[in-house]
This record gives structure tokens, C-alpha cells and sequence, in this order.
């Protein structure tokens, strides 16, 4: 069964949603240039609400005291870096979180896997994004996608996940091209920019687990 982690969460009705559709993470943008960004202390309310999924706090380039707002906030499971953290940078993180970090990093040709092996065995997770379109303010929700078969070569140590461009149309065949594990989905549940839909959620589950919604 591919784990799935919804991305973006901005209110109650996400994360309810999101856990019937059988999330293992639940994830929270705490980054004021997203559409889906949310203020520490929501995100610790939302995730307090998430009662059978993962929490994760999905930041960029944060400094210290962002990391302890959020740790003093949200006692997240996980922190995912999505920006130019360096190794030592994903080191530090883990300090604020339960579990571990998830280092995204950008692919959009098979060079940028080399990335991988700089990460591999210092974060905990890795998360493989479509790199971001040409003078982007922010580094993820795009919702584009790449080719995904450049993954199934790929060999580490540490558990990753699959994002950018995945929707309930193309999930299942985005995991057997790439043989992902887990996938990550954030615009691909959602009607405009930040409002998830709970619909769509279950139908991305429902693709993954080959069924017909």
C-alpha cells in the first residue's frame, strides 16, 4: 500500500478529510508566500486535530526562532525543509522535531538526483519536488510535474516520497514509473489555491488503491 501525506492543510474540514482518505502525514505550510501558508499556532491547532496521521510542518529556509515557534506550537512529528537548507542545516532541525526531517529537493532532470546522495543519511526522509518554474517565489505547490521514471533508478538508504503534479489521474501510474513508496499531493486536492477538497482526496486514495471512486 503507497503512503500518502496531503499536503497544505488550511482548516478543520481538510484534516478530517484528509484522515478519511487515509493519510499518514498530514502536512502544514508555515511559509507566508504560499497560498497555503498557515501561522504557527493554527497549525498546531489543526494538527492537534489530526488524530490517526503524521503532523508535518512544511517550512522554508527558517531560522532558529521560526523552528521554536514552531516546535512550541505544533510538537510536530516532522519538519520538512523545502528550501537551500545545507546537510548541517537538516541536522539542526531535528532538535525540533518528534520524529525526524523530510529534505525536499527540486528534480527536473536526472543531475539533480545527485542531490540525493549529499542528503542521504542525514535527513530522515527525502521528498523528490518538480523544480520550480523560472523566477518562482516559492519553491513548491506548482503543480507540475516530471518525469517521474528518473526515480526508479534511484538508490538510498532513507525512505522518500513522491511530489509535483500528482492528482488522482496520474498517481498510480506516476508510482509504478517511479516505484515510490509514498506520495505527496497538494494542489492536486484542491479546487483553487489553497482550498483543499475532500472529494478529490478521496479519489487520489481511491486511484492509489486502484479503486473506482
Amino acid at each position: 500500500m503507497t503512503d500518502i501525506k496531503f499536503c497544505g492543510l488550511k482548516t478543520g474540514r481538510d484534516v478530517a478529510a484528509a484522515e478519511r482518505a487515509r493519510a499518514r502525514w498530514t502536512g502544514y505550510v508555515i511559509f507566508e508566500k504560499s497560498p497555503r501558508g498557515v501561522s504557527p499556532s493554527l497549525a498546531g491547532e489543526l494538527a492537534h486535530l489530526a488524530s490517526s496521521s503524521e503532523t508535518v510542518a512544511v517550512t522554508v529556509n527558517p531560522d532558529d526562532d521560526l523552528l521554536a515557534r514552531i516546535r512550541d506550537a505544533m510538537h510536530p512529528d516532522w519538519i520538512q525543509l523545502h528550501g537551500s537548507e545545507t546537510p548541517q542545516r537538516v541536522v539542526q532541525a531535528r532538535a525540533y522535531a518528534k520524529r525526524g526531517v523530510i529534505k525536499a529537493l527540486p528534480v527536473a532532470t536526472a543531475a539533480d538526483l545527485e542531490a540525493a546522495k549529499t542528503f542521504d543519511r542525514v535527513a530522515d526522509m527525502l521528498l523528490f519536488d518538480a523544480k520550480p518554474p523560472k523566477g518562482a517565489d516559492r519553491p513548491g505547490g506548482h503543480g507540475m510535474g516530471y518525469d517521474y521514471a528518473l526515480l526508479k533508478p534511484l538508490q538510498i538508504s532513507v525512505p522518500w516520497l513522491l511530489s509535483g503534479g500528482l492528482d488522482a489521474t496520474n498517481v498510480a501510474a506516476a508510482v509504478e514509473a517511479s516505484g515510490a513508496a509514498a506520495v505527496d499531493v497538494s494542489s492536486g486536492i484542491e479546487t483553487g489555491p489553497g482550498i483543499k477538497d475532500a472529494g478529490k482526496m478521496l479519489d487520489f486514495a481511491a486511484a492509489l488503491a486502484g479503486e473506482t471512486a
